[in-house]
């Protein structure tokens, strides 16, 4: 007799250019699920791709039937809207996800499935290591300090997209964030519920495929302009 497999998941993978990546992450994704959840459903948010992710993505449809569904923006609405695409879009008890890129090991989705307990609201992975440019881990390092500082949040590691939460808790926070923000802002109100909060380490690789699209002044601008702003509302005014 197996071990027992997970109740119910949904996972889902915010996506922008990412098609080289996405074939070997989902046939990944099914094949690690099949093994630990008994009810699960997988969902890619395109955010606008300009590459051939749609038609990458309607062949993998194809393949897998109606357990892949596929969100679609036909504009980029930045890592925010993809997140919040990909959450109101899934159905299951606990919601899961990480970039398309492939960065991060899906097989170690059940590393986080093992932290969930009765009160469990967030398990939160961070890098053991980083493996990015070296200007990169240096900015990430800087930005995840001041942000835990003005925010007043205790995770480790908010850069870290590999995130596993309790689905109710997400239909009674209200977010808002278009940018990258949108971490600090999901983070900081799960833990203003009250919910317990689990984190593990999780291994980081390098980037095989394309380039991150946050070094960009506009995405820069925007995500400065939401922190101030996220900061006034959820420090300064609460």
């Amino acid at each position: 007799m197996g071990a027992p497999r997970f109740t119910s998941l949904s996972v889902f993978f915010p996506a922008y250019n990412d098609a080289p990546s996405l074939p070997r992450l989902l046939r990944k994704t099914f094949a690690v699920l099949e093994q630990c959840v008994a009810d699960y459903e997988i969902i890619v948010v395109n955010d606008g791709s300009r590459d051939k992710t749609r038609e990458v993505l309607e062949h993998l449809q194809r393949e897998h039937g109606p357990r892949l569904r596929v969100v679609t923006h036909p504009e980029n609405r930045g890592y925010g809207g993809a997140l919040r695409s990909g959450f109101a879009a899934s159905r299951k008890e606990f919601v899961f996800y990480t970039d398309g890129d492939g960065q991060y090991d899906v097989a170690e989705i059940p590393r986080l499935l093992e932290l969930v307990g009765p009160a469990t609201g967030l398990v939160n992975g961070y890098k053991l290591e980083r493996h990015d440019p070296a200007h990169r881990i240096w900015i990430g390092r800087i930005y995840n300090y001041c942000a835990r500082l003005l925010f007043r949040i205790r995770i480790r590691d908010i850069d870290c997209d590999y995130r596993l939460i309790r689905r109710a808790l997400l239909e009674e926070i209200d977010l808002t964030s278009t940018s990258g923000t949108i971490c600090i802002e999901l983070v900081r109100k799960l833990e203003l519920s009250g919910c317990d909060v689990e984190e593990v380490g999780v291994h980081h690789y390098p980037r095989e495929h394309g380039t991150s699209q946050f070094f960009r002044v506009r995405s820069l601008a925007i995500t400065f302009y939401q922190l101030l702003r996220l900061w006034v509302r959820l420090v300064v005014l609460r």
